[in-house]
Order: C-alpha cells, then sequence, then structure tokens
C-alpha cells in the first residue's frame, strides 16, 4: 500500500547563512543538520531542505508569486502573534476566508512565500 512517510520541500537561496539563520531564528524551524551546502529543517511535521545555490535567480525576482508551501496547521493565531515578536515579513495579513480557512502568509528576505492555514470550526 502506498503511503507518503514525509514530505520534504526544496528551496534554492543565494545567500545560504542567511536563509537558515531566517527560517530558525524568525520562522522557528528547528535545523536538524548540514552536509554539502544543504541544510536540513523542519517546523512540527514541515520539513524543508535548503541548498546553497549562488548565482540562481532569487524567487522575488522570478516574476511570479513565488509560493512554495501551503502548511495546514492548528493553533494559527499563535503561530502568527510569534511571527509578528520576530518580526517576520508577512505579504498576508491573518484573515478568515470564504472556503472555510484562517490565513496568512510569510516572506523570506529571498522572496520565497509560505502560507499557513488553519480550518475554521463552524
Amino acid at each position: 500500500m502506498f503511503k507518503v512517510a514525509k514530505a520534504q520541500h526544496v528551496l534554492a537561496v543565494n545567500d545560504f547563512d542567511s536563509a537558515v539563520k531566517y527560517f530558525t531564528d524568525k520562522l522557528g524551524f528547528t535545523l536538524d543538520n548540514t552536509i554539502g551546502g544543504w541544510a536540513f529543517l523542519h517546523l512540527d511535521n514541515f520539513y524543508l531542505m535548503v541548498g546553497d545555490c549562488q548565482g540562481e535567480v532569487p524567487a522575488k525576482e522570478t516574476n511570479n508569486h513565488a509560493l512554495f508551501a501551503y502548511v495546514n496547521c492548528e493553533g494559527i493565531d499563535e503561530l502568527y502573534e510569534q511571527y509578528k515578536e520576530r518580526s517576520v515579513q508577512f505579504n498576508q495579513k491573518i484573515s478568515d476566508k470564504s472556503w472555510g480557512l484562517r490565513e496568512f502568509g510569510v516572506e523570506t528576505p529571498e522572496g520565497h512565500r509560505i502560507m499557513f492555514g488553519q480550518e475554521i470550526n463552524a
């Protein structure tokens, strides 16, 4: 039987050290390991691989929304407040959406965007 054991998002970044620092200090990820130009991080069950790809076009210069992940979560208001305290850059403030989710979006210094959403209990 097919089963997904774990999903990991992969990001190319130009400033590896700053990107890893941003994910750990601002967004609260845990750094699991670094090896060969790669950082392996997680935020609860959201796994991320950050690759040192100097010279890659930064996400904010790709002329699209550069959304790379949508994280379905619980405790969204608490996370939003933590991010506000850490001066995280939001591209969308928290709000209830007509499609039944409470959402907000963040943006990294290189322009990668993550949306967080929680189902609104009726």
